[in-house]
């Protein structure tokens, strides 16, 4: 019993010092509530698009496209510029509210994100991305190599392709 209620005491005192341990984690850098944000709301609006493609495209596509798209997925680089851009009003349009409620306007610096999506051809290779041009608002490129960058260069962009990050930071 007196262990039952020592535990109990620890967990109660473990919930009431959490919130304060997590604002300590970020609190120190406000750019990395805006990276997490931005992670968060990429992470959010893909999964919502892949959920779509495979609602409304994937039975649609040939063998050929399933095959050549596989391949694709094992390459060390993506081009997002293979995938046509789609406004974010139109990606609410197809998107809101079956897939997801609303579609963020600005990534955590303010900065407007960059949705694509081929709506048009179920035999598209690559079908969906988006991405984040991070702090400096500028997009460093097209082309990405797969993999991490450091956390804290909040320069760097922030980017999703067909179900996966494709450039994010790597956790500390």
């Amino acid at each position: 019993m007196k262990t039952v209620r020592s535990l109990t005491v620890l967990g109660v005192l473990a919930l009431l010092l959490l919130p304060a341990a997590l604002r300590a984690q970020t609190s120190g850098d406000p750019d990395l509530m805006k990276q997490k944000q931005t992670i968060s709301d990429i992470r959010n609006v893909g999964t919502a698009m892949y959920t779509w493609y495979k609602d409304e495209v994937e039975s649609k596509r040939s063998a050929e496209a399933h095959r050549k798209a596989k391949a694709e997925s094992e390459a060390s680089s993506v081009d997002i510029t293979a995938i046509p851009v789609i406004s974010r009003e139109e990606l609410e349009k197809v998107l809101v509210p079956e897939y997801i409620s609303s579609i963020p306007k600005a990534d955590g610096w303010g900065h407007p994100y960059e949705f694509h999506l081929n709506t048009k051809d179920p035999n598209a290779v690559q079908v969906m991305g988006l991405r984040s041009a991070g702090k400096d608002g500028q997009f460093s490129g097209n082309v990405y190599e797969i993999g991490a960058f450091s956390p804290t260069d909040y320069d760097q962009d922030v980017s999703w392709v067909d179900g996966y990050f494709v450039h994010w930071p790597q956790k500390k």
